[in-house]
């Protein structure tokens, strides 16, 4: 019978997350008919050559360079062919559900082409993967005081902190940690903006998404727990590329007519909050 689902995971150096990551891919598959595919952006650690040594049938892709998540995620895609794509991050695991339960969710939904599962940190705490596009204000707010007040009443409104996640809800976005594509929907629209290196890829996708008439579901069918970090750390490199993302996405979606005499002072504002975060992160 024809698969079901592809499971598409981008490693870097995610060291034994990587083989959690795919144990509970098995363990929580359900009777789903399915593939897994590790797109490697070149790791040092070994890790996706252990992950595949205790599950032999996980497909490996091996770049020869780091080429970021949009593309990799973009390289797993086109390697597979079944009609539902699950993206997941390296370091993070299936606690809760199964992906059969997951699939027959979409084939339910029709309208649907983006599914996004409930995320816990480590902790047990929910983690609010699935948000709002922000007003200007509110992203504006967010920027400058979440890294100093993360419970600002503008982070609180950009990640709908109010909503428990205990029911279905549809969103403008989802995480890309973890998410629940339909193939007829990304061959449409297309897939993952490459122009992203890291970060808001994931926005700019369902943003795209729901242009064209598509619908993104939040559901908590399926329980993820997301270490977070553990490929990208926190590197200096990394916040100027959650900026230099930021305003990819403003530029692309936002900057229509009199907004666009906003883009050099978006561009200045987010070049300021990457240092005052870099400053923050890093300070002894």
């Amino acid at each position: 019978m024809p698969l079901e689902i592809d499971v598409v995971v981008v490693n870097y150096n995610a060291g034994e997350h990587l083989r959690r990551c795919i144990d509970s891919v098995f363990e929580h598959a359900g009777d789903a008919r399915m593939e897994v595919v590790v797109v490697d952006n070149a790791s040092r650690d070994g890790s996706s050559g252990a992950a595949r040594e205790g599950h032999p049938e996980v497909r490996l892709v091996e770049n020869a360079d780091n080429r970021g998540f949009a593309t990799a995620a973009n390289q797993g895609i086109r390697a597979t062919a079944a009609p539902y794509v699950f993206v997941l991050n390296p370091d993070a695991t299936i606690t809760g559900g199964t992906l059969s339960a997951f699939v027959k969710l979409a084939e339910e939904r029709p309208s649907v082409a983006v599914f996004g599962p409930l995320v816990r940190d480590p902790d047990g705490s929910i983690y609010p993967s699935a948000r709002k596009v922000p007003s200007i204000g509110e992203a504006v707010g967010h920027a400058f005081l979440h890294p100093f007040a993360p419970d600002n009443r503008f982070s609180r409104a950009y990640t709908m902190a109010e909503w428990d996640r205990a029911t279905e809800r549809e969103v403008s976005w989802v995480s890309g940690s973890s998410m629940l594509l339909r193939r007829t929907a990304l061959e449409g629209v297309g897939l993952f903006d490459e122009g992203y290196f890291m970060y808001a890829e994931d926005a700019d996708l369902c943003t795209r998404i729901r242009e064209a008439g598509w619908t993104v579901l939040f559901t908590p069918e399926l329980e993820v727990t997301h270490v977070r970090g553990v490929s990208t750390g926190n590197s200096k490199r990394m916040i100027r590329e959650h900026s230099r993302s930021i305003y990819r996405y403003f530029s692309k979606h936002h900057s229509k007519g009199w907004r666009r005499i906003l883009l050099p002072f978006a561009w200045v504002a987010l070049r300021a909050r990457a240092a005052i975060t870099s400053w923050k992160r890093h300070a002894v």
